[in-house]
């Protein structure tokens, strides 16, 4: 079951063949082919519901794989997503593919296509997250008729890196059937796929990337419109990346007048905290290679914290946000900026400049980030980095870290341990000693049975990462959780969670700035709906006043609160996807009534409709007040190739309405055009009466050119 390693020999083939999800060539009759395949979710090694055959070739330019994927009951199959570049197709049933090319166990891609020939892409970060923002040049095809459906891709070697010297690459397989949350695959251990947890494809040689080339112009035209005072801006200019692979392996990449104009908004968020949000990344350039600068696992632990992200990422060395932005999210552009990354032997290497833009009171910034980790043991990294500049400020600013992570996914019955032990030092004008943080985790993520971990991070008072993230310092931040899942083998009831997590933040003098104590139970049955209870009793000790909302301040003092929280989903594969989640309880010396709810309706895969609402309702000595938070959706999806999305977000803290519409045209892959307009109206006097505060048109067009 989870012993010896499952081995492929690699076929080659030099006849073409044409991605149709149709497997009519006569090559596909010779492939190499697994039908050695268990189930994963929800009974580890047990039989599939359904039969699924994988197949596998290659030739001088792409590997191909496709699957056979029968369904007894094909009109309940799960399709729901028909817009390429929405990456959600992880609602609908799945043909998945892991692919190691280094076979060492540590990094890898993650590609996947739904019934509609969606294409989605990752890369992984750790041992189980994927960064889906990742764009990469592949082919998927599908096909449908009354036994299932078939699914054929091609991953050009030019997309991917890989170790020419030698033959042996990582790959798993896995299919998903979205109706009773059923995965089955080729190889698995603690109900895991992963680079680590694959098997092996050999015979792969005599692999060409052409010259390895791809270059990517682009223009754009924007204006500008702002409303009080009437002031009108436009700007057309062409910008360039370029991306070479100077080795098979190690990649190059130049970008040259970078436009962001095109990326999606962020999400709104509510803090009723006195610190900083935390927002992901979302541009295309910082995104390529990114799992190569993470360091010393942190923000991608599993345990379940009690306090929301941004504690996770706390202390982060490399934030690529803290680039081509304002402190207050406005975009600042980039001259020019270049990437060397990819692996050599042992050796992962990324390193990173950019010149920014001056801005405000920013004088024009050289950027540097260099990361180096080398794999050592089987599965496990020793690594350092090294940053220098700050782009929001004219300070010197310089980091140094090192960090190394273990991970071990062959422990019996299937376990898994990762841990990590990380240091970092900073230097920054103005600023002397106590410019350190540290941090050291031990995870056991067991998906059945006991799972749980400790953590331990110390951030000093004048710890400055300047490309990085920080939103605590001088802290002490202590962690743990114990938890157990038991999953029954009856045909209603999926599993059953409970688990205890515990977290104390602390100033390095001892005082207490944070604590939370919770108690989560979550039932979820074969369908993937899931019903949660929580109980959470949290301290914090306020130091120095903060306002919480306008007008209304949160004296200092030491306080205890408890929460209790009920929700419920329903699973993502249905049409009508709804959840909800109530919430009360003790708020600092006051109450607060939280309500949480979100519907998504997909009626047919050319259309989606959403809805979320997020409500607060605080009561203090000190004053009342209401939050709101409201986001609507709304998608038209003409083809695999063309969508128009639109999103609309409210909240009465700022009493603005911000309006984000994207017409997207994807005809192949490596060619896109987006038509993008934002319209933000804010309430000036708090009437109720809305008025344009400034809106912005933009066109952007890119095309990969390949040799």
């Amino acid at each position: 079951m989870g012993g010896s390693t499952k081995i492929l020999e690699a076929v080659r083939t030099d006849q073409p063949i044409a991605i149709d999800g149709q497997l009519d060539e006569a090559a596909w009759s010779s492939a190499a082919t697994i039908e050695d395949i268990h189930q994963i979710i929800p009974v580890e090694y047990a039989q599939p519901s359904q039969q699924t055959r994988f197949l596998v070739l290659y030739d001088d330019e792409a590997l191909y794989l496709a699957a056979k994927m029968d369904d007894d009951q094909p009109e309940l199959m799960t399709a729901k997503v028909l817009r390429q570049g929405g990456n959600n197709s992880w609602l609908d049933d799945q043909f998945n593919i892991f692919l190691d090319p280094f076979n060492d166990k540590r990094n890898g891609y993650r590609f996947q296509v739904n019934p509609h020939g969606v294409r989605q892409e990752g890369l992984f970060q750790g041992a189980n997250q994927v960064q889906w923002q990742w764009n990469g040049i592949w082919q998927a095809a599908t096909s449908q008729d009354n036994e299932g459906w078939i699914a054929e891709t091609r991953i050009p070697f030019k997309t991917i890196s890989f170790n020419p010297a030698t033959d042996t690459w990582g790959l798993n397989l896995n299919r998903r059937v979205a109706r009773n949350n059923e995965e089955m695959g080729w190889v698995s251990r603690n109900r895991t796929q992963s680079p680590a947890i694959s098997g092996e494809l050999t015979g792969i040689v005599n692999l060409e990337q052409g010259m390895g080339l791809d270059i990517v112009p682009a223009i754009t035209a924007s204006k500008l419109r702002r409303f009080s005072p009437r002031n009108d801006d436009s700007n057309a200019e062409p910008s360039l990346d370029v991306f070479y692979k100077i080795t098979p392996s190690l990649n190059a990449s130049l970008t040259l007048n970078t436009d962001f104009s095109a990326t999606e908004v962020d999400d709104r968020q509510v803090n009723l905290t006195r610190f900083g949000l935390f927002f992901p990344e979302q541009r295309d350039f910082f995104l390529q290679d990114a799992d190569i600068f993470e360091f010393g696992g942190i923000g991608q632990r599993e345990m379940g914290s009690p306090f929301s992200r941004p504690l996770a990422e706390n202390a982060r060395p490399f934030f690529s946000r803290r680039i081509g932005l304002s402190s207050t999210g406005q975009p600042v552009g980039l001259d020019v900026g270049g990437k060397v990354s990819g692996r050599v032997g042992r050796w992962n290497i990324g390193t990173l400049a950019v010149q920014q833009d001056q801005f405000e009171n920013v004088q024009s910034t050289d950027l540097f980030v260099g990361r180096v980790s080398a794999n050592v043991l089987a599965e496990s990294a020793l690594g350092f980095i090294l940053t220098d500049g700050d782009p929001q400020s004219n300070l010197d600013n310089s980091l140094a870290g090192v960090d190394f992570r273990y991970q071990n996914t062959r422990l019996p019955n299937g376990r898994t341990m990762e841990s990590a032990l990380w240091y970092q030092q900073t230097d920054t004008d103005g600023l002397t000693g106590d410019d350190s943080a540290w941090g050291a985790q031990l995870w056991m993520p067991n998906t059945a049975g006991l799972r749980g971990g400790l953590g331990i991070k110390e951030v000093q008072a004048n710890f400055n990462p300047a490309l990085g993230f920080i939103n605590r310092s001088d802290i002490r931040d202590l962690s743990g959780e114990l938890a157990y899942t038991h999953r029954p083998s009856g045909r209603k009831l999926r599993s059953l969670y409970s688990g205890v997590t515990l977290q104390r933040v602390e100033t390095l003098t001892g005082g207490l700035q944070s604590e939370a104590a919770q108690l989560l139970v979550k039932l979820e049955n074969q369908t993937s709906d899931t019903l949660s209870l929580t109980y959470q009793n949290e301290k914090e000790g306020v130091t120095v006043p903060f306002e919480i909302s306008d007008g209304i301040v949160i004296p200092t003092g030491n306080y205890s609160f408890d929460q209790v929280q009920a929700g419920v989903s329903t699973g993502p594969h249905r049409r009508f996807v709804t959840s909800v989640s109530l919430a009360t309880g003790d708020f600092y010396d006051g109450s607060r009534d939280n309500i949480s709810a979100s519907v998504e309706w997909i009626p047919v895969p050319r259309f989606r409709a959403s809805v979320s609402y997020n409500y607060n309702d605080v009561e203090l000595p000190h004053g009342d007040f209401v939050l709101r938070l409201v986001r609507a959706g709304l998608d038209v999806v003409f083809s695999a190739k063309l969508s128009w999305v639109n999103l609309l977000q409210y909240d009465n803290n700022s009493e603005s309405v911000g309006i984000n519409s994207r017409l997207h045209w994807i005809p192949e892959a490596g060619r896109e055009l987006f038509l993008v307009i934002n319209h933000n109206l804010e309430d000036f006097d708090r009437d109720n009466a809305f008025h344009s505060n400034v809106a912005d048109f933009s066109f952007q067009y890119r095309h990969t050119f390949r040799f």
